[in-house]
């Protein structure tokens, strides 16, 4: 495999861009080049008014490449520009000339970019295409979430009548189209990898064949691991809890701060919050106001720190007990959870999607009812005032797939592919 050039293309670029699939996607390409494979990476980038000599492309190194996106069709996920594929994206592969191509993601890109690496097989015809899909956007228009945009009700499967719903100014029919045109896309995959097992199930209950799918978890960078292990101090009461993402109306903030008003004084005497996220601003309004009034009310218990890097995650870890992801929407496989564990922070989750997979409950974790404040005021009570607890749920977390791993069972797969198994 050595003698092959990979291309990994993302959505975006980690250094403007902090969401988990394309961090996983730039740890990847990192990694790949530092065990001697020939890697290239490729980051759509959508900001308008960066200046780029209008020119489609530029560079951070020769290897990373921003692609500016142009104008985009959320519905269909294709690009108005399609100039940008079918001429600069075709360009550009010509220039790298890779022998495989692994999508992160084809948002802002457009799926466009997949059939124009899929004719790039009449130049290599050895060319092999991967994807990773990291949420739903392809099941569900209402930005990959499969909840309803009117009351926020979780969906368990796509149907055009119901989708419609979500969507006055469509039909049943569009929902159908719209299908059929991104499956035309897919097909021309080779092989899809998924991070978790829930996500599989749901593409295949879409309609994908469940032998083009495997899951292979991102890996991560385990630096100074062993201070995991360390002794903890018994009989330690644990009242430290932190939130760390992006802050929007589904990631479930506001779930977390209304189960504060469900704590009795002297359990809420001891609680304290450390919210590490940035987006409120970019929130509706109503949404912004509900967060801004919580925090008010509870400035003695929480604090919103804001923006961190990832050279910041260790040190923020290690001032903090416990990781709360309390999602209201399906989850795939939250990179917090994989950071947790590296740094051995038991996690209180949602109970469902990818959390319930990845967090045991009463293992390594404590799941809460999603979407339910009270729950998780009971969990919260919970993890405070049982101070054996939390010693069984530290010495029980694993230590999560590092990259290194991770990128031998890529390459596993990719040989795989190559020797069409």
């Amino acid at each position: 495999m050595k003698d092959k050039r990979i291309l990994i293309i993302s959505h975006a670029h980690p250094k403007f861009s902090k969401g988990g699939g394309e961090i996983a996607a730039y740890n990847m390409y990192k990694e790949l080049n530092r065990q001697g494979y020939d890697c290239y990476f490729l980051a759509a980038h959508n900001n308008q008014k960066a200046h780029h000599g209008h020119t489609p492309f530029s560079t951070i190194n020769p290897k990373e490449i921003l692609f500016f996106s142009s104008p985009y069709d959320y519905f269909l996920q294709t690009s108005f520009d399609k100039k940008k594929s079918w001429k600069d994206f075709k360009s550009l592969l010509t220039m790298i000339s890779p022998d495989i191509i692994h999508f992160h993601h084809y948002i802002h890109l457009g799926l466009e970019t997949i059939r124009e690496s899929y004719n790039y097989k009449k130049v290599n015809s050895d060319l092999k295409i991967f994807m990773t899909l990291h949420e739903y956007i392809a099941i569900c228009a209402n930005n990959g979430q499969m909840i309803t945009k009117d009351s926020g009700t979780l969906c368990y499967k796509s149907d055009f009548i119901d989708c419609a719903k979500c969507f006055p100014e469509k039909n049943p029919t569009d929902f159908y189209l719209r299908e059929e045109y991104i499956k035309s896309f897919f097909d021309l995959i080779d092989h899809l990898i998924s991070p978790s097992h829930f996500l599989i199930d749901r593409y295949i209950q879409w309609g994908l064949d469940k032998n083009r799918l495997t899951m292979l978890e991102n890996g991560q960078i385990l630096t100074d691991i062993k201070a995991k292990k360390r002794v903890l101090k018994k009989s330690k009461k644990r009242s430290k809890f932190a939130y760390f993402g992006q802050i929007n109306t589904f990631k479930g903030l506001d779930v977390l701060l209304k189960s504060l008003d469900y704590l009795d004084t002297r359990t809420l005497k001891d609680l304290e919050l450390y919210i590490h996220g940035t987006g409120l601003e970019n929130q509706p309004q109503e949404f912004q106001d509900k967060i801004n009034l919580y925090l008010e009310s509870y400035s003695d218990n929480v604090t919103l720190y804001g923006r961190y890097e990832p050279e910041e995650l260790q040190s923020l870890m290690e001032e903090i007990d416990w990781v709360i992801i309390p999602s209201s929407w399906w989850e795939n496989s939250p990179l917090v959870i994989q950071e947790a564990f590296k740094f051995g922070k038991p996690i209180i989750a949602s109970d469902i999607g990818g959390m319930r997979e990845k967090v045991t409950n009463d293992i390594d974790g404590l799941h809460f009812k999603a979407r339910n404040s009270r729950s998780l005021a009971e969990v919260l009570e919970k993890a405070i005032i049982d101070k054996v607890l939390y010693d069984k749920l530290y010495n029980n977390i694993t230590i999560p797939l590092s990259i290194e791993e991770s990128i031998q069972e890529h390459i596993k797969v990719y040989s795989s592919s190559i020797e069409g198994k």
